[in-house]
C-alpha cells in the first residue's frame, strides 16, 4: 500500500529552474499582464459606452474580455510573485482554487467561442430575423448557460482534484496547478481523475468546436451565394477575428488536455500554457479591434471627445 501523506503546499516549480532568468521573465510576463489588463478592460469600457457598438455581436466580445482578465488574474501574479521568491509555494487550499477558476474558465470561454459564431451565423445566414431572434433577452440566456455549465463542470472536476493522493512529492512542474502535473505526482485517485479528464474535456471541446465549425460552414456557403462582392468582404473580414481567436485557443487547449500526462508531454505542456493564459487573453483585443472597423471608429470617437472635455 502506497505511504500517502497530508499535502498543506505544493511547490510550483515554474517555467525555468535558472535563476538569471528569473527577473527577465518577471518583467516580460508583467508587460504581458498590464496590456492583457488595459486591453481588455479597455474593450469592456469602449463597448459599453459606445452607441453603434450595441449588437450581440460586441455584447458577446465584452464577456469573452471579462473571462480573459479573470483567466489570466487567476495565474500570472501568483506566477510573477514565485519568478521573484525563493520558496515558490503555493497552499493545498490554494492550488485547488486556482484549479477550480481555471477548469471553469477555459469551459466558459470555450462555450462563448461557440456562441458568437452562432451569433455571426444568425447575423449572416438570417440578416432579416437577426434583430428579434438575438434580442438582449435571448442573448443574456446565451451567454449564461457557458458560465453556469463551465463553475458547475469545474466544480466535479475539482472534487476529482482532492481525491488524489500525494505520496511525499509535492514539487509540481508547472507554473500553476494544472490537472495533468498534479496527476503526474498523484500516487492514489489517478486513474478515475485521469480518464474523466480526457473524457469531459474531449466532450466539450468536440461539442463547442462543432457548434464553430457547423457555424461556419454554413456561412461560407451563403457567403459564397452572396452576389456582391462588397458584402463578401464584409462578411469574411467579421468573422476573420473570431476564427483567429477560435484557432489559437482550441489548437492550444487540445495539445495540453487531450492527451495523457507524460513527463514530455507536461513540459511542453507549459510553454503551451504560456500561449494560452498570458498570449492569447492579450492578443483578443488587438485581434477584434485591429481588424474591426466599427471598433476602430468608435475609440476613435471616445478618444476624441476625451480631448475635447479637456
Amino acid at each position: 500500500m502506497p505511504n500517502f501523506t497530508d499535502v498543506t503546499e505544493f511547490t510550483l516549480l515554474g517555467l525555468t529552474c535558472r535563476q538569471e532568468l528569473q527577473v527577465l521573465l518577471f518583467v516580460v510576463f508583467l508587460a504581458v499582464y498590464m496590456i492583457t489588463l488595459l486591453g481588455n478592460i479597455g474593450m469592456i469600457i469602449l463597448i459599453g459606452i459606445s452607441p453603434q457598438l450595441q449588437s450581440p455581436m460586441y455584447f458577446f466580445l465584452s464577456h469573452l474580455s471579462f473571462v480573459d482578465v479573470c483567466f489570466s488574474s487567476n495565474v500570472t501574479p501568483k506566477m510573477l510573485e514565485n519568478l521573484l521568491s525563493e520558496t515558490k509555494s503555493i497552499s493545498y487550499v490554494g492550488c485547488l482554487v486556482q484549479c477550480y477558476f481555471f477548469i471553469a474558465l477555459v469551459h466558459v470561454e470555450v462555450y462563448i467561442l461557440a456562441v458568437m459564431a452562432f451569433d455571426r451565423y444568425m447575423a449572416i445566414c438570417n440578416p432579416l430575423l437577426y434583430g428579434s431572434k438575438m434580442s438582449r433577452t435571448v442573448c443574456v440566456r446565451l451567454i449564461s448557460v457557458p458560465y453556469v455549465y463551465g463553475f458547475s463542470v469545474s466544480l466535479i472536476c475539482t472534487l476529482w482534484t482532492y481525491g488524489l493522493y500525494f505520496c511525499g512529492n509535492f514539487e509540481v512542474n508547472h507554473f500553476y496547478c494544472a490537472d495533468p502535473p498534479l496527476i503526474k505526482i498523484a500516487c492514489g485517485g489517478v486513474h478515475i481523475k485521469e480518464i474523466t479528464m480526457i473524457v469531459i474535456a474531449g466532450i466539450n471541446f468536440t461539442y463547442s468546436l462543432s457548434v464553430v465549425l457547423i457555424s461556419y460552414t454554413l456561412i461560407v456557403v451563403a457567403v459564397l451565394h452572396m452576389r456582391s462582392a462588397d458584402g463578401r468582404r464584409k462578411a469574411f473580414s467579421t468573422c476573420g477575428s473570431h476564427l483567429t481567436a477560435v484557432s489559437m485557443f482550441y489548437g492550444t487547449l487540445i495539445f495540453m488536455y487531450l492527451r495523457r500526462p507524460t513527463e514530455e508531454s507536461i513540459e511542453r505542456g507549459k510553454m503551451v500554457a504560456v500561449f494560452y493564459t498570458t498570449v492569447i487573453p492579450m492578443l483578443n483585443p488587438m485581434i477584434y479591434s485591429l481588424r474591426n472597423k466599427d471598433v476602430k471608429e468608435a475609440a476613435n470617437k471616445a478618444i476624441t471627445k476625451t480631448y475635447v472635455r479637456q
